[in-house]
């Protein structure tokens, strides 16, 4: 019974010491590390598929490593990008690389249909301008939804004002009417 209680107490400090932390606060909080794990997770198995490993028991080793390299490279990025964004809590740094993530899936599944909506096929169209044309639309509606989906997660401003800074770049600030 000691055992089964220090063992409860050890789990209660770890979550104590992870939500102290990313800063989480509420229990909802708790979501987007779970998801930023599944992410990790679920692209070193991808990877790890696109190796072609048969043995189980090596494809799940194999998973297990790039996603410690995964995690490690994200946790990097965390630091170094914490001071240069400005957000309340750590936990929404998570939340914001999940937006990065869905927008760029996203814009990547729209592109091919939109340019086969307008007749745009790779039968049709030289090869090499058919992919530039593809970057481009992708990168239009990247840029689109980067706003919508920072809107749906809740982190409208951030991206709404990382869209206007990139605008800037891009010498099209007079697109923007920012006073």
């Amino acid at each position: 019974m000691n055992s089964l209680k220090n063992h409860i107490s050890n789990q209660l400090f770890i979550l104590r010491n992870f939500n102290k932390h990313w800063e989480i606060t509420s229990n909802w909080q708790l979501l987007f590390p779970l998801f930023g794990i599944y992410g990790i997770l679920y692209s070193a198995y991808k990877v790890a598929t696109l190796l072609d490993i048969k043995i189980l028991f090596i494809k799940i080793i194999t998973t297990l490593v790039i996603s410690f390299i995964l995690l490690r490279v994200a946790l990097f990025l965390f630091k170094k990008l914490e001071k240069k964004w400005k957000l309340t809590y750590r936990w929404e740094m998570i939340r914001v690389f999940i937006v990065f993530a869905v927008t760029g899936s996203s814009s990547v599944f729209i592109g091919r249909p939109v340019l086969k909506l307008i007749g745009i096929t790779k039968e049709n169209l030289q090869p090499v301008l058919y992919w530039i044309l593809y970057i481009v639309v992708g990168f239009i509606f990247y840029q689109i939804l980067l706003v919508i989906f920072g809107w749906l997660f809740g982190q409208f401003k951030f991206f709404w004002d990382f869209e206007k800074k990139m605008i800037k770049r891009m010498k099209l600030g007079f697109l923007i009417n920012d006073k």
